[in-house]
């Protein structure tokens, strides 16, 4: 900015001016400082001041002293910024007509001057000139060294430390007595402050300014023409221009395809950010999750299961099984036996070598090498549509569902109730030590027997002509003649349950110590002494044959006695694990039996097996065998509820979690398509199973009514569960002495 020509006659009163204002100068350096790094425009033309070592204000680099000079004006900015300006036309020599000069004129003027005042300093392209760097550690980004004591290496390799970091007071404090405090910026790659020279105040105030950084930089100097045109009649090159100048290049072409197609692809993505990779991982994880395999999915092999307390060398007492534990262990079958037994040593130097880890590891490789994992890619159902269409219940009656009868006489839980093959009398056996015969339609009892002890299970003949019930009573297994049916029928009966006093010439001396068949006057029948206690009797179809089942007997647990005949033989076959439950097919020579796991299907007359179904159950408490002979229904100790349809597999076709706890008893309708579960919980619940002749047709299962009503004695609930043999109608026999029948 331009300040006008004044009078001579105010030539006074600038002096005094002047004064003031170097004294005002003097007070407020520190601010100017500052107000200069702000804003370091200080006049049109910065390249004629200069900046004394002392005190860092500024001179006119025109003048011979320090100061400015009494024959200047000075103007006063709004800003607080000193322009400094030319003389009058006295000191100019150009009279009142030096004023009128224009502002590009006055600043060449100004540039000449410094110009021909500066040294000329000649330029290098050498690195040597170059200022080295103290810290030698390059690009690498500083953040690195925020936790380090140190921010890089000096050209010998040693450690630059940090300085110690100044208080914001301190360092203000500093600032204030330091006049030159203005000039200093912190480097911080080699952690040191650096005081700029006045040559690079210039350029950075020619650089804010936007003007080139060099003063003797000229922007509009005239164009040199660097071809001689002397005696250039041709061009250059006189050879026509090339075809391809003109046709689009198809190895272009063909590059612009490839990114089309890595594009399309995914190959190639815009605007994504990188991964972050976690600062944190599991360090003794599974790595499968950062192994990417492409083509088939890949799943990691299991690992093994980890050691616990037991398997210390030196574990608690409590671990350490006793002497008559290791004994009971070695009467178990083998998957019923424990792996490992854990014993204890007074050191880890004493453990002797572990006999089977050769073969354990053979094994888990032979496991890992041949078990074929596939990872299948989950498919997006909706799950309306993976449920059944079920019928409708209305459309499946008739089925029991509310109480009509209850049969009450037991002091004690009802165990076992049978209906007899007629359906007109229903048997009962109590922990009470009795057994009763009752009238299923008027729910009158006709007989009782005092037995003494507590009944385990009743079955009655299925011959409707031979009206004998079986009792499971201890180690003894009674026949009873109920006294029903006509004079000739009772006249067969008392023939039919008379027992010989002279051995039979067919036994052997093994079967003697098996079962003594026993002629009982008192209870009107006959006892079958065994050596162990029998849980459980069933029938043939015929009604000549029934096994027992003596679950503490090992080999000899399941036995099929001959009525006609009174004989008694072992089945021919080897008991895998502890037997639970027998049964007979309904139209075969064909014999199930139960382990806690498994299920073996035998056939009789070839004595071999046919069938080994797995449950999958934790322990199997009852089986029962569909009419026609091809389905079977297991029920559990967890409460599960298994359908076996044999033709299809030797695994579950439905699986039932129906009952909270354990179930007691399964059972099928003889002509109805129906099956009833009974369990602790108190309740039993009746189901449609339906069975269709053709093959290709799956069975139907629908679950249709809970029944409720008995109640819960020392945990226990309904106990027993037997359909009418014509009507559907089910019996419940519950833990709280009372039998219960629900009609439809």
């Amino acid at each position: 900015m331009k300040v006008p020509k004044r009078s001579s006659r105010h030539k006074n009163a600038q002096k005094e001016e002047e004064k003031k204002l170097i004294e005002q100068k003097e007070e407020r350096s520190e601010e100017e400082a500052e107000d200069f790094v702000e804003s370091p425009v200080v006049s049109d033309d910065d390249d004629d001041e200069e900046f004394s070592d002392d005190d860092g204000s500024l001179s006119v680099s025109g003048s011979e002293d320090g100061h400015l000079p009494g024959e200047e004006d000075v103007f006063v900015s709004s800003d607080g910024e000193d322009s400094f300006d030319a003389k009058s036309d006295d000191a100019s020599g150009n009279g009142a007509s030096g004023s009128g000069r224009d502002d590009t004129e006055h600043d060449k003027d100004e540039d000449a001057e410094s110009d021909n005042s500066r040294p000329v300093v000649l330029e290098s392209d050498s690195s040597e000139d170059e200022v080295v760097p103290r810290n030698t550690v390059g690009d690498v980004p500083l953040e690195w060294y925020k936790e380090e004591e140190h921010i890089g290496y000096d050209l010998a390799g040693k450690k630059i430390k940090k300085k110690e970091r100044q208080d914001k007071l301190d360092s203000f404090l500093a600032s204030v007595d330091d006049s030159k405090n203005w000039r200093k910026i912190y480097d911080e790659y080699n952690d040191e402050e650096v005081e700029l020279t006045k040559e690079e105040v210039k350029v950075i105030k020619r650089l804010l300014k936007g003007k080139a950084p060099h003063a003797d930089f000229d922007p509009y100097a005239p164009y040199v023409d660097w071809f001689s045109w002397d005696d250039s009649k041709h061009p250059l090159s006189s050879a026509p221009e090339p075809k391809r100048r003109f046709i689009p290049s198809k190895w272009e072409s063909k590059k612009v395809v490839q990114y089309v197609r890595a594009i399309r692809k995914g190959l190639i993505k815009f605007d994504e950010k990188p991964k972050e990779e976690p600062s944190a991982y599991l360090l003794w994880g599974d790595d499968s999750t950062a192994i990417d395999r492409q083509g088939l999915a890949y799943i990691p092999a299991p690992k093994p299961k980890l050691p616990g307390h037991e398997e210390s060398y030196n574990p608690s007492l409590e671990y350490i099984p006793t002497q008559e534990e290791i004994n009971s262990y070695q009467l178990m079958y083998e998957e019923d036996r424990p792996k490992f037994i854990p014993k204890r040593f007074t050191s880890l130097r004493s453990v002797p070598a572990y006999e089977k880890a050769v073969n354990e590891n053979f094994g888990r490789c032979l496991d890992l090498y041949l078990c074929p994992r596939a990872r299948k890619k989950r498919i997006n159902i909706d799950p309306e549509s993976l449920k059944p269409k079920l019928p409708s219940r209305k459309d499946l009656r008739p089925y029991p569902t509310s109480c009509y009868l209850e049969y009450k006489g037991h002091k004690g839980p009802v165990v076992s109730i049978s209906t007899e093959s007629t359906g007109q009398w229903i048997a009962s056996g109590s922990t009470d030590g009795t057994v009763r015969i009752w009238e299923v339609e008027t729910g009158r009892c006709i007989r009782i027997w005092e037995l003494g002890e507590s009944v385990h299970h009743v079955s009655w003949n299925p011959l409707p002509e031979r009206p004998i019930l079986a009792v499971c009573k201890g180690e003894d297994v009674y026949l009873l003649n109920t006294g029903l049916g006509n004079a000739e029928e009772q006249k067969s009966l008392e023939e039919l349950l008379r027992v010989e006093t002279g051995p039979s010439p067919d036994d052997s001396d093994n079967d003697k110590t098996i079962v003594n068949w026993v002629q009982d006057d008192k209870i009107g029948g006959i006892r079958l002494k065994h050596f162990k206690t029998v849980s459980s009797v069933e029938w043939h179809r015929k009604g000549d044959y029934f096994s027992t089942l003596m679950p503490s007997a090992q080999s000899r647990a399941v036995l099929i006695h001959l009525l006609s005949k009174k004989q008694t033989q072992r089945i021919p076959f080897k008991l895998h694990g502890l037997p639970v439950s027998t049964a007979f097919h309904p139209s075969r020579s064909v014999f199930f039996i139960s382990t806690k796991k498994n299920i073996r299907v035998y056939d009789l007359l070839k004595q071999k097996l046919i069938k080994k179904l797995e449950t999958g159950v934790r322990e199997v408490s009852s089986i029962a065998v569909h009419p026609g002979g091809d389905n079977l229904i297991v029920g559990s100790r967890d409460g599960k509820l298994c359908w076996f349809d044999m033709d299809l597999s030797s695994q579950p076709y439905r699986v039932l979690k129906c009952h909270p706890k354990d179930v007691n008893r399964v059972a099928f309708h003889r002509s109805y398509p129906l099956f009833a579960s009974s369990s602790d919980d108190c309740t039993a619940y009746v189901f449609h199973g339906m069975v269709y002749s053709d093959l290709n047709q799956n069975p139907l299962i629908v679950p249709l009514e809970i029944l409720r009503g008995h109640g819960s004695e020392n945990g226990r609930g309904v106990m027993d569960c037997k359909f009418h043999p014509r009507q559907p109608w089910l019996f419940t026999a519950g833990a709280d002495s009372v039998i219960k029948l629900y009609c439809h």
